[in-house]
Parts: C-alpha cells; structure tokens; sequence
C-alpha cells in the first residue's frame, strides 16, 4: 500500500511537470527552431547564386541546418521523437500548410527534412537529430524506475520497522499463555508501538509478580496447613485407644486455624474485586470498626471529625480491620487510635498505636504473603501472615495507598490515603 501510494504521487508529480513544464518550454523551442527554418530557406531564395554556398555552410556549422531541393512529397514515415512532432505542429503554423518530417540517415547521422515556401517555390530544409539532444522522457523514465526501486525498499524497511516489534510482542505475548516469563521489549521505534512495548513490558512484570505471589500463596498455604494436619493425625490415632476431650478441642482449634487461614487466603484473592464507592460518615465508620474489633481491657479510640465521603465501604472496613488485629496483636495494652482527616481531594485514615514499632528495612518485606513481624509460625504469636498483604490488594483494587512506618515517640503508623476527584467531605456543627 506504501509502494502504491508513493507511486501513484510520483505519476502525478511527472504528469503535472510534462503539462505545465516541459510541454510548453518545448512548444516555444519548437515555435523558435521552426522559425529559423522559415526564415534560413526564405534568405537562401533571395540570396545571389555565388553566395548560397557561404551561406550553407555558415546554416550547417552554426545551427545544425542544411537545405536542399524539395522532396517529392510530403508523405508519412515511422515514429519519431515527441519533440520533432511538437517542431510540425510550429512548422505548420509558420507555412500555413500541413507538414510532416521526414527522416533519413546520411554520413551515420539521421536528418529530419521538410518543404518549406518561398518566393521562388518550395525549399527543402533539414536539420539533424544531434541538434535535439535532450532525451526528457527517457529522464522521466529512468527517475520513475529508479524511483520505483527506492519506494518499494522504503516501503520494506518501514513495514519491517513496523512488524518485527509486533512479532516480538507476538512472541512475548505466546509466552505470557504458556506461563513462561518473557524477555521484556525493547522500548524503541515508532511511538504508538514504544507506548505499546511499554505498556506490554508493564503487564508482563504485573503477571510475572501475580505467578510469584500464587506460588508464595499455594506455597505458604501448604506449610501452613501441614502443622494442623499432622496434629489432627495424631490426635486421631490417639483416639483410637484413648478418646479424650482434650483431644477434641485442640482438633477444633486446628480446624478454626485452618479455616482462618483459607479464608483469609480467600480475602486475598477478594482483593483484587472493584467495588462501588458509596456515601459513609467517617466518623460513624470508624466507631462501628472500632466497636467490632475493641477487646476488654484494651479500647480503640477514634479521633475523627463527622463527615461524609465515597469509599468502598467492604473493602476499606476489610483493610482497617486487617490494621487494627496487626496493632493489637503487637502492640497489646498499648493505647491504639483510628484518625481521619481530609487532604483534598481525598482523604487519610491512620491506624496508631505505641508497640514496639517495625524496622524500616523490612515495611516492604511486611507487604508480601506469609511474611510476619514476628519470625515463628506460632499462631499464639501472629497470624498467617497475610493480612498486610490483603490489605495492599485491595488498596490497588480501588485506587489507594497504604504506607506503613514507625511512629514518633515510639510505636507503628499505618495510612490508607486515597485521592479521588468528586469525592466530598462536609463537616457538620453539633
């Protein structure tokens, strides 16, 4: 199509230069040369005997013409070149009667001979090709083939440029389905496909990142229900001799531990689901959180102002909840507080207590799967280890950011932070 295009423009570019260019320069050079011939044959006629000869030679030397008696007749011969067709039509125009050139070959050269008036009758003037020596259409011609020649490899080296990144991602993209990791492309050539091989290579680590945490997960969740199981075990060929309900309720503890863990291993999963945002009070929010999640002894204080925003109200309730266990489990007797306040606009929830804080080389470790602040899988001493990691899911999940730091003076500060356009927050007076 390439090739097609640049040719058909190159046609167009070689008709509009022969009509408006090269037909009417050759007209006038025709116009002027039929001229010179009228006009050396009428001189001739008029010139006396002893001096024609002179003046032959001088027509011969200076302008390639040479005159002769008149040929028999005007007659018609073969083809000839287009400009001696445009020099008729000017003969025929300056003697008023319709000529045609003859040709013929003298001495290795070919001469174009007509019948021209004059006073005395008629004088046959020729002259020779050599004197029209420009070849224009054999120029156009080699320029239209040579030109053909540079749009056809033109063509090829661009569609080349085009496709071989499109087979590159095609081969990337066949790896991507049969699971295996591609090489990322490289982001070079045209622009749409440098934002394409960007966006692809982006895709490619968010998929290369979603198989390494399904195998941390299918991994982590195998450990960690192998404990229970083998203790279910035990405790079951124990029963066979010796049934006790001791034995009865460390099982039922196994299985609320299994349970917990398949079901948060199905939060996680949950997390990625886009959920409508829908009109909550904040403050209302957070107390119906803080109410669920308070134990005895231990109460969650809530410093918020009264106030309605949109949230996912499912999943921002899942990621506090997940927050606040971490905060009570590491920071137990230690005084923990729900804060909110609006950064339009979006807004911030912060999650505080005053345990013993977190490392900052490892907040990012604490965000993947079954990675826990306390090193041993005891479930007396942490969880499972996957609800920062819940909690980071549904953040991407609806736009938020959750960062996790030490607190000042001592303790752990964790933030949701959301930025969204149109969402409102309206303060009320008691």
């Amino acid at each position: 199509m390439l090739a097609g295009a640049f040719i058909l423009i190159e046609v167009l570019v070689v008709t509009l230069f022969v009509l408006f260019v090269l037909l009417p320069l050759a007209r006038r050079s025709a116009d002027d040369l039929a001229g010179l011939m009228v006009l050396s044959a009428q001189t001739w006629a008029e010139l006396p005997p002893l001096t024609r000869p002179a003046f032959e030679e001088e027509l011969l030397t200076s302008h390639a013409l040479a005159l002769r008696p008149p040929s028999p007749g005007a007659g018609h011969d073969e083809w000839h070149p287009f400009y001696f067709y445009v020099l008729e039509e000017a003969l025929a125009r300056r003697t008023g009667t319709d000529q045609h050139l003859l040709s013929e070959d003298a001495d290795g050269a070919t001469w174009y001979w007509c019948n021209v008036p004059t006073g005395n009758g008629l004088l046959g003037v020729g002259l020779a090709k050599s004197r029209i020596d420009s070849q224009p259409f054999t120029a156009l011609l080699i320029g239209l083939v040579g030109g053909l020649f540079f749009i056809v490899a033109l063509a090829y080296g661009l569609a080349r440029r085009i496709t071989r990144p499109l087979a590159r991602l095609e081969a990337a993209s066949a790896l991507i389905g049969q699971g295996a990791a591609p090489m990322l492309l490289p982001e070079s050539g045209p622009r749409e496909l440098v934002s394409l091989s960007r966006r692809f290579n982006a895709m490619a680590q968010q998929v290369q990142d979603l198989l390494t945490a399904r195998t941390t997960l299918l991994a982590g969740v195998s450990h960690d229900l192998r404990t229970p199981l083998a203790r279910m075990r035990l405790a079951l060929e124990i029963m066979k001799t010796d049934p006790s309900g001791s034995l009865i309720e460390r099982m039922e503890r196994d299985i609320e531990q299994m349970n917990q863990l398949i079901a948060n291993v199905l939060d996680l999963a949950r997390g990625l689901e886009h959920e409508m945002p829908q009109a909550v009070d904040l403050h209302d929010f957070l107390s119906e959180i803080a109410a669920d999640f308070s134990v005895p002894g231990q109460v969650i204080s809530v410093v918020c102002p009264p106030g309605l925003v949109a949230v996912a109200r499912q999943a921002l309730h899942r990621a506090i909840g997940n927050l606040l266990q971490n905060a009570l489990r590491y920071a137990a007797g230690s005084r923990v507080e729900l804060v909110c306040m609006v950064e339009r606009p979006g807004w911030r929830i912060g999650i505080l207590d005053r345990g013993p804080g977190i490392d900052p080389a490892k907040v990012e470790t604490m965000f993947q799967p079954f990675q826990r602040g306390d090193p041993s899988r005891s479930p007396a001493t942490g969880g499972s280890g996957l609800g920062l990691a819940i909690v980071r899911e549904l953040a991407h999940a609806n736009g938020w950011v959750v960062t996790l730091a030490s607190r000042p003076g001592g303790g752990t500060e964790a933030w949701i932070t959301a930025s969204i356009l149109g969402s409102s927050f309206n303060r009320r007076t008691s």
